[in-house]
Parts: C-alpha cells; sequence; structure tokens
C-alpha cells in the first residue's frame, strides 16, 4: 500500500459522518499506518453539512486534503452533488433514499440503503452509519483489518454496542 488511501464521507449533521471518520482514522493508526482526518460542518449543531476526510498512507502524508477520494460516502443529495466531481477512479456509496446518482459518471456507484435498513433491521435510523463503516469496510479489505475497524468503532460510539456490531456486519455483508 505505498500510495495513499483517500476516503470521503459527507451528509448533513446527525447521521455520524464524524463518527465513520474517527472509527476509520483510528482503525488505520492502530494497524500502524500514517494517518489524518479534517472534518468540517456547518454552523448548524443537526441537519447542516457535514464532511469527514481521511487519508492513510504506509508513508508520511503530506496533505491531508482528501483530492481524489478513492472511497466517497455520499450520506446527502447535497453531499453527493457537492462532491461527485472528485471522485475519478474511486467507489461511491450512496444512500438512494438520500440520492440520485448521476448515470453519466464513470466510477463505480453502489447504492447502499442503510437509513432504510437501520430501521428496518435494527429499529432506529440511528445505526445508519455503522451500516455504512460496515460496507466501507469490506470495500477496504485489503487495507484495513474488518475487527480493528470494530474495535475502533465501539471506542468511538459509545453507546448501542450490540446494535452497531450488528448494524456493522449487516453492512458488512451486503457487498
Amino acid at each position: 500500500m505505498a500510495k495513499r488511501t483517500e476516503v470521503l464521507v459527507s451528509g448533513f449533521g446527525g447521521q455520524g459522518v464524524v463518527r465513520i471518520g474517527q472509527a476509520l482514522s483510528l482503525a488505520a493508526v492502530y494497524q500502524g499506518l500514517y494517518t489524518t482526518m479534517l472534518i468540517s460542518h456547518g454552523t448548524e449543531t443537526r441537519g447542516g453539512y457535514v464532511r469527514s476526510q481521511v487519508v492513510m498512507s504506509e508513508e508520511p502524508i503530506d496533505s491531508p486534503v482528501v483530492e481524489n477520494p478513492d472511497y466517497f460516502c455520499a450520506l446527502s443529495k447535497a453531499a453527493y452533488n457537492r462532491f461527485k466531481h472528485l471522485v475519478s477512479h474511486g467507489v461511491i456509496i450512496y444512500d438512494p433514499g438520500y440520492v440520485e446518482p448521476d448515470p453519466h459518471l464513470k466510477v463505480k456507484q453502489i447504492p447502499l440503503n442503510a437509513r432504510d435498513l437501520a430501521e428496518e433491521k435494527l429499529g432506529r435510523e440511528l445505526f445508519a452509519n455503522a451500516i455504512v463503516m460496515g460496507a466501507l469496510s469490506k470495500l477496504m479489505a485489503g487495507l484495513l483489518d474488518k475487527d480493528i475497524v470494530i474495535k475502533a468503532m465501539l471506542e468511538r460510539i459509545p453507546r448501542f454496542h450490540e446494535e452497531n456490531k450488528k448494524a456493522f456486519e449487516l453492512g458488512y455483508s451486503l457487498l
């Protein structure tokens, strides 16, 4: 893995965008990778714009900014529309409950109905971010170890550990 791996997760406040970035970057650190994480958000507490940028590499990282994401998780229409143009070779995971994908993009786009699955299988939309993290971890299986990602996720999410593990496993099984 000599090259850098870039992950961009974006949506609106309350969807767990920051938690996904925190868990992925912590898992990368546990695996001995150089890692950076940037977050940005609007002034709103909930419902406003949120973005996590994670960069991982076996070598020192020159810039923490995600410029060409290998993985982009779009959890809102605004996020998808704002960042889809950055993805030239990577994969976009999007929630079709929020996003209508651009059929003209030349990259792989994977629908993941995380919000509806969280409500249907676990009773609460709250677990959608763990479903996304599981699916993303499956795509990143050659880079991050699944058990380490789960460990990092549970360290960053203070409650509902059993439900979050179930949600993660659900997301992991879908891809």
